[in-house]
């Protein structure tokens, strides 16, 4: 299974290479010892969680958090501290922070909120309207349709749930993993190889329907992303 990427912001570098030592087994470490460094490194990285140390000079963890947000909402970012009063937690909560976590912690304590923020994350995606229009074709989710150029496409219901996923969420790249979980299922034992080949169904229909531009990307050695630039609206 791909490891997933947790970003550590921290201006310690002990404090950053102690994290990585935690979590080096399980996830992919990317550090940044600032926050702008940090902004940089989640819009050019697909990052699954963000460590973020508040007291940060220039900018700090609590203004970091806020852009990170605004930059990717879905993102859970995780806000480490040495100040432990509740003032400092409700105003990290309330700025977007899935969760808060005081100096100094234990290690298992610390990989058990990441992996209940990805569990979270993983299972309660936001769900997006009923239908989601383009210029030429619309996913109907409710009637569990796709409708080209006045066509209905047969797609089966595990491509169907395969190409709403991906096209409600544009420009997030979904690993194989991910989308084997969301889409059949965690408890389902599925071939790998089964997301590669539903992909290609869902593209070889939008094409011969007359869909000139293909939206489902392949972002190699990670998964796959729709393309944003063909979404029109979503009513």
């Amino acid at each position: 299974m791909n490891k997933q990427t947790i970003l550590v912001v921290d201006d310690e570098s002990q404090m950053r290479a102690m994290l990585h030592l935690y979590l080096r087994n399980e996830f992919n470490v990317i550090e940044a010892s600032n926050g702008n460094d940090a902004i940089t490194i989640l819009k050019e990285n697909n990052i699954a969680l963000v460590l973020l140390d508040i007291m940060m000079p220039d900018l700090d963890g609590m203004e970091a958090c806020k852009r990170m947000k605004a930059l990717k909402s879905n993102v859970p970012i995780i806000l480490l501290t040495a100040l432990n009063n509740t003032q400092d937690k409700v105003q990290g909560l309330s700025i977007g922070a899935d969760d808060y976590i005081v100096k100094p912690f234990e290690p298992d304590e610390l990989i058990a909120r990441i992996h209940v923020q990805l569990r979270h994350f993983s299972t309660h995606l936001v769900e997006q309207e009923s239908i989601i229009s383009f210029t030429d074709w619309y996913i109907d989710k409710e009637a569990h349709t796709v409708i080209a150029n006045g066509n209905h496409l047969k797609y089966s219901p595990k491509e169907f749930d395969l190409l709403y996923l991906l096209a409600s969420h544009p420009e997030r790249v979904f690993t194989r993993d991910q989308l084997l979980d969301q889409i059949w299922g965690m408890d389902e034992i599925v071939d790998i190889r089964t997301v590669d080949s539903h992909v290609r169904y869902v593209r070889d229909k939008l094409k011969k329907a007359g869909i000139q531009h293909q939206p489902i990307e392949t972002v190699w050695g990670v998964g796959y992303k729709f393309t944003k630039e063909q979404i029109d609206e979503v009513k």
